[in-house]
C-alpha cells in the first residue's frame, strides 16, 4: 500500500483553465490534467492505493462548492480535504460541520488565502480543529509562485504547536519549502508531522537522508504534490535514498494510514 498525502485535482471544467494558469504562474510543468480521472490513471501507473486531495478556498464563498465536489468524488481511493478560508465568519462552525460529515481534515494555504500561520485571529479555528481532531494540512515554507514573505516558516510552526499541542498539524514540503536549513535546526527531531512533497528534487541526497533519518519515524508522510510532480517518479526518488525498510514503509503508507483510515 502507498498513500500520497498531497495531491491536487479540480472539477473537469475548472481544470482546463486552472492547470495551465497555475503552471504559467509557477513556471512549472503539470504531470496530469488536474482532473480526477487523470489522477487515478497516475495512481495506477505508480501503484498508489490512496491519494489525499488538497483543495484551497481562495475566498470564503468557495467553501460550499468545494465541499459539494469533495463529497461527490470521495471514494476508497480518494480522500478529499475541503478548505476553510481564514476570513470566513463561520470558520469554527464549518469545522464541526466537516467533522459531522466524516471528513478527515482541511487544507489551508497561507499565500493563496493571505494569512500568517501564527496569527491570533486563527486561534478559534485552531481550537476547533484541536477539539474535533481534524487534520490541518497546511502549505509551509515559501511558495514557488509568490514573493518570499515568511508566512509559514519553521518559527511560526513552533509557535502554533506550542499554543495548540493537540492540533494535528501536517506541515508540507518537509516542514517548509526552501526553508530547509531552518527546518533542520528547529523542527527535525521534534514530533511534528512532515509530508515530503517537492523537497527531494531540491535537497542534496545526503542532506535529505540525514534529515529524514533524524526525524521521528512516526511523523513522516509521502506526498507528491501531483500534478506538480509525477507520482511514480516521486516514489522512485524516495526509494533511491535507500532507507531501512521500516522507515520507508512508514513514510509511504503506515503513518498516513494511521491518520486517515
Amino acid at each position: 500500500m502507498i498513500i500520497d498525502f498531497h495531491t491536487h485535482v479540480f472539477p473537469d471544467k475548472v481544470a482546463t483553465k486552472a492547470i495551465p494558469a497555475l503552471a504559467k504562474e509557477g513556471n512549472i510543468i503539470a504531470h496530469t490534467h488536474g482532473t480526477v480521472d487523470s489522477l487515478l490513471a497516475s495512481m495506477d501507473r505508480a501503484d498508489i492505493t490512496t491519494s489525499v486531495i488538497c483543495s484551497i478556498a481562495t475566498r470564503p464563498a468557495q467553501f460550499e462548492p468545494i465541499l459539494a465536489w469533495s463529497t461527490a468524488i470521495q471514494s476508497r481511493r480518494l480522500i478529499p480535504l475541503p478548505s476553510i478560508h481564514p476570513a470566513d465568519s463561520d470558520a469554527v462552525g464549518k469545522v464541526f460541520m466537516l467533522k459531522d460529515q466524516g471528513f478527515s481534515g482541511i487544507k489551508m494555504h497561507p499565500y493563496y488565502q493571505n494569512f500568517f500561520l501564527d496569527e491570533t485571529r486563527l486561534n478559534p479555528l485552531y481550537e476547533a480543529l484541536s477539539e474535533t481532531g481534524l487534520l490541518l494540512v497546511v502549505h509551509c515554507g515559501y511558495d514557488i509562485a509568490f514573493p518570499r514573505i515568511r508566512r509559514a516558516d519553521p518559527g511560526r510552526i513552533l509557535t502554533v504547536q506550542k499554543r495548540f499541542p493537540n492540533l494535528r498539524l501536517i506541515t508540507t514540503h518537509l516542514g517548509g519549502w526552501d526553508n530547509w536549513q531552518e527546518v533542520d535546526e528547529l523542527l527535525i527531531g521534534k514530533e511534528i508531522f512532515m509530508e515530503i512533497s517537492f523537497s527531494l528534487t531540491y535537497l542534496p541526497a545526503e542532506q535529505a537522508v540525514r534529515m529524514l533519518n533524524k526525524h521521528p519515524i512516526d511523523y513522516l508522510l509521502f506526498g507528491s504534490d501531483s500534478p506538480w510532480d509525477d507520482q511514480a517518479e516521486a516514489i522512485q526518488r524516495l526509494k533511491k535514498l535507500k532507507f531501512k525498510k521500516d522507515r520507508l514503509n512508514s513514510i509511504l503508507a503506515k503513518n498516513a494510514a494511521r491518520l486517515l483510515l
